[in-house]
């Protein structure tokens, strides 16, 4: 009686399942019941709980039957005790290829993001090409596994809360879904650092009452100021969560009772002109921070998210953090891709519209292409689950590439072709070195010599997989053998590193023995520059020399005093600065023999 109930109350909470579903949904739980219904866990709690309890997760974000049978069927089959055509005898192929895609996951070890399970995690992430469910059912799972770990052995607990920070709460990140991973980051905190977690926990409770005065009166004044406007609004006042305190406290350097913007305010309206309606009547309200806006709606991230953000300055110095957002972004902000779920009832099909998720396509790129362990794990690390940044192309595509990524990574990500044959950049119209780490909405803009080539110092600074594993093919396929070994981490110093670079301060009638050809001028951190010298000034070392960025010419070199660099069209935004660089071998003093 009380297993026919949990199944009741579920229905009962969840009316959009119609009677189809509902028989679906049936006939997987009975078969648990069959296999389980009298099994309990080594905590004493009954088998079935969990799996309704994952199967409540899905419904919340209103995914459909197939994908709720799995939640109660899902695990490793073998434990379950049945065969995947017995799933495709009563349930359909839909369920069976879901089953067995969870069950594949479930029996994979990831404690570690080591090259000994990168092909656990290269089969995880690669079952959600073929259908995103799968990764669904995964987090569902993982989420009430983390709501339950106190339940787990205590030596346990931290593995499993740091596999959940490193892969599963990104993930659920990339894909839009934000109250899951707000949930999993602040349940992982508990288990990875509970000092940390109890002090946060304790401020933010004793000021519980301080912070509701506050947000109350801030709230009613946002109130009005809309009222007066016209607009209807819903606002929603809180504390940040935990891991984002944490994080905030570990990149300033200090302790919780030290930070000051940790209150956070989300208006909610009908249209994207009332959103910056009410920024312009938020910034009226209380001085903004500088600095600390972003406008996610004309640039919206690559999960699909969308809002304005701005901290602002109120009354007795209180910093506030508000979103301001359409009730339709905000469905989309909470749930991720399962907002982008297209349902068809009797058409034999229950896809996702998915395509334009970043990770998704990263992911189809990823499964074509034949990487090294290592090479596949710095993608997934970076590319997918790390921090990003997003700049654009000189036609106004936004790129998205991982923090510290340079203008190579850059160069890389639109054609292995132009990566290739990069000699400098431009962010924002000026010339930067391409070792230098590109920032948030910069225009990016590349410069290519068809004899240019990838280089050592471009292996060293890149950051995204995809321009290590080309620039490091290249190397080892044109440098000399011993030069190529050292491709193994991108941290181990090339014979090129390793000798001493300085500005030559032979006399002049000595620099004239040098041959141009093997000369190198040095930008920034950067040598591999298409260079040519003008004939007009003739630049020899050690004299002051700058460059000109010429179009499709490569950068041409000009003595600081030469007398026609005046004359040269729009040099001023043109030039950049460069210096000698000559090798060692060449650099030394030729000793005269006695006679």
């Amino acid at each position: 009686m009380e297993i026919t109930k949990l199944l009741d109350d579920f229905f009962a909470d969840y009316p959009y399942l119609d009677g189809d579903d509902q028989a679906l949904i049936t006939q997987a739980w009975e078969l648990m019941c069959q296999k389980r219904g009298d099994v309990r866990r080594l905590c004493g709690e009954a088998f079935l709980e969990h799996p309704i309890r994952v199967a409540r997760i899905l419904a919340s974000l209103q995914l459909d039957s197939p994908s709720i049978a799995c939640a109660f069927l899902h695990g490793s089959m073998e434990e379950l005790g049945f065969t995947a055509d017995e799933i495709e005898r009563q349930f359909g192929k839909t369920v069976r290829t879901l089953v067995e895609g969870t069950s594949r996951i479930s029996a994979l070890k990831l404690k570690n993001k080591t090259i000994q399970q990168a092909e656990s995690i290269r089969k995880m992430f690669f079952a959600m090409v073929d259908d995103i469910r799968v990764i669904l059912v995964r987090l569902a799972d993982r989420l009430d596994k983390m709501r339950s770990l106190k339940n787990f052995p205590i030596e346990q607990q931290r593995s499993i809360a740091q596999e959940t920070i490193d892969i599963w709460a990104p993930l659920a990140n990339r894909l839009g879904i934000s109250y899951i991973k707000d949930e999993l980051e602040d349940l992982s905190l508990k288990y990875l650092n509970r000092e940390v977690y109890e002090q946060i926990k304790n401020l933010v409770a004793a000021k519980k009452g301080e912070r509701a005065e506050f947000l109350d009166s801030a709230e009613k004044a946002l109130y009005s100021a809309a009222q007066q406007a016209g607009l209807s609004v819903e606002i929603h006042s809180r504390a940040k969560h935990f891991w984002s305190i944490y994080q905030k406290m570990k990149k300033r350097n200090k302790g919780v009772d030290e930070l000051y913007d940790l209150l956070a305010m989300r208006i909610l309206c009908s249209t994207v002109h009332e959103c910056y309606t009410l920024l312009g009547l938020v910034h009226t309200v209380w001085k903004p921070l500088d600095g600390r806006f972003k406008d996610y709606i004309a640039m919206p991230k690559p999960n699909g998210y969308q809002s304005l953000h701005t901290t602002v300055m109120c009354d007795h110095g209180r910093m506030l953090e508000i979103q301001i957002r359409t009730f339709e972004m905000h469905h989309i902000a909470e749930n991720g891709i399962a907002s982008h779920w297209l349902y068809k009832k009797g058409s034999g099909k229950e896809i996702v519209n998915a395509d334009h998720l970043s990770i998704i396509n990263q992911l189809k790129e990823l499964s074509k292409g034949r990487f090294s362990d290592e090479d596949f794990l710095a993608r997934i690390k970076t590319d997918l689950l790390g921090d990003s940044i997003y700049v654009f192309t000189p036609k106004g595509d936004i790129v998205e590439l991982p923090a510290l990524s340079t203008a190579v990574d850059f160069a890389y990500h639109i054609h292995s072709a132009i990566g290739e044959k990069i000699v400098g950049a431009r962010a924002d119209g000026s010339i930067i070195p391409l070792s230098q780490a590109l920032k948030n909405t910069q225009v990016i803009e590349i410069i290519t010599h068809p004899q240019a080539h990838p280089t050592q110092n471009q292996y060293n600074s890149v950051r995204t997989a995809k321009a290590r594993q080309k620039i490091r093919a290249w190397l080892q396929a044109n440098e000399p053998k011993d030069a190529s070994e050292k491709k193994d981490d991108g941290e181990k110093q090339s014979p090129i590193q390793k000798q001493t670079h300085h500005r030559s301060t032979l006399p002049e009638e000595q620099t004239r023995q040098f041959d141009s050809a093997v000369l190198k001028i040095r930008v920034g951190d950067t040598t591999n520059f298409m260079i040519k010298f003008a004939q007009c000034c003739e630049p020899m070392p050690p004299a002051p020399i700058i460059g000109y960025v010429s179009r499709g010419r490569g950068i041409i070199i000009h003595r600081t005093d030469c007398a026609n660099l005046a004359a040269i069209p729009d040099i001023q935004n043109r030039n950049i600065p460069v210096e000698w660089e000559i090798p060692v071998a060449i650099a030394q003093p030729t000793k005269k023999k006695k006679d």
